[in-house]
């Protein structure tokens, strides 16, 4: 058999958000699409999602979450620099303000990441398989070092580096997540330093910023792919990340992390994004493409000091 151009793991995030989507997850899982799972362990049905985990033997790893929602930690409103009057986290863009601005405490990041790391032990029995985060907070300045620093207390030596190659200047995307896009890579650059300092691994490539929601398809997810092989020397097979966010809609108020479902959770755009997971399309032109899916237990992970792709090599898609 000929060696496959890529291996790529799918990773369904916001597992245990809620019912409707962890239904959707595991169905796209079942059909041999979607290899692995981030759980959210605040999530409202983080119990359930564990056990169907179980059930199924889905790959589980921790989506640690700093920005919504209830802490899982010992944090309380007044006490903690993560949460606001009513007891919730920030919120995606205003945690991010707090970081930039030096509002946030980092002993009190690590803190939760370890209280999060805990739960999850709990509730799967045993450490996850890789830790990533919601929102993309795992890579924000200072957080990232109290991370690195937490897995590799803890054991975890896999993690996500979200750094698509082409993504900030994607003309199908709206300017909003152009520009989501453009900030998450320049954090996902400074980050490389403090996780490789801690031992941390990563896929050699990761897509899911230009492919998310309305924008996920067969298309799509070739056309990423094609750009992070044109530097590719294919001397080793390319090792990927494919980050998706499939389900069944939420419908309020069940869901969320202690605070309701919120809009991207409701969206049809999660109901795109399982359709286009459990049709045989995907699948089909990827095997046709030399891209064999499968667990994150079965790659051969980047070394730290391989490094990753410089910014005047990136790309732009159509």
């Amino acid at each position: 058999m000929a060696q496959p151009r890529a291996r790529m793991v799918v990773t369904a995030d916001d597992f245990g958000y809620c019912p409707r989507r962890d239904e959707g997850i595991v169905e796209a899982f079942l059909a041999g699409t979607v290899t692995s799972v981030s759980l959210l362990v605040n999530g409202a049905a983080a119990e359930s999602a564990a056990e169907l985990a179980l059930r199924h033997g889905i790959p589980a790893g921790l989506h640690a979450n700093l920005s919504e929602g209830r802490p899982v930690g010992r944090s309380r409103p007044g006490a903690s620099s993560l949460l606001g009057p009513e007891g919730f986290f920030l919120g995606k863009m205003g945690f991010r303000e707090a970081v930039a601005a030096g509002d946030v405490a980092l002993p009190q990041v690590r803190e939760e990441l370890e209280a999060q790391l805990g739960r999850f032990r709990e509730l799967l029995g045993r450490a996850p398989t890789h830790v990533d985060g919601h929102q993309h907070v795992h890579v924000l300045p200072g957080v990232c070092q109290v991370f690195a620093e937490a897995l590799q207390a803890s054991g975890v030596r896999v993690t996500r580096l979200p750094l698509e190659r082409g993504a900030s200047g994607c003309a199908r995307l709206e300017s909003p997540a152009r520009a989501f896009a453009g900030t998450v890579e320049r954090d996902a650059q400074a980050a490389v330093g403090p996780f490789s300092r801690h031992g941390l691994r990563w896929t050699d490539a990761f897509v899911g910023l230009s492919t998310c929601g309305r924008h996920l398809s067969a298309h799509c997810v070739l056309e990423a792919l094609a750009r992070v092989l044109e530097d590719h020397p294919g001397s080793h097979t390319l090792t990927v990340e494919l980050m998706t966010h499939p389900g069944y809609p939420s419908v309020p108020p069940t869901g969320g992390c202690g605070e309701g479902p919120d809009a991207f959770s409701c969206s049809w755009e999660r109901l795109h994004e399982l359709r286009v997971l459990t049709a045989p399309t995907l699948r089909a032109q990827l095997a046709q493409n030399g891209v064999q899916l499968c667990a994150l237990e079965d790659l051969d992970f980047k070394r730290a000091e391989e490094g990753v792709p410089c910014e005047d090599t990136v790309s732009v898609c159509k």
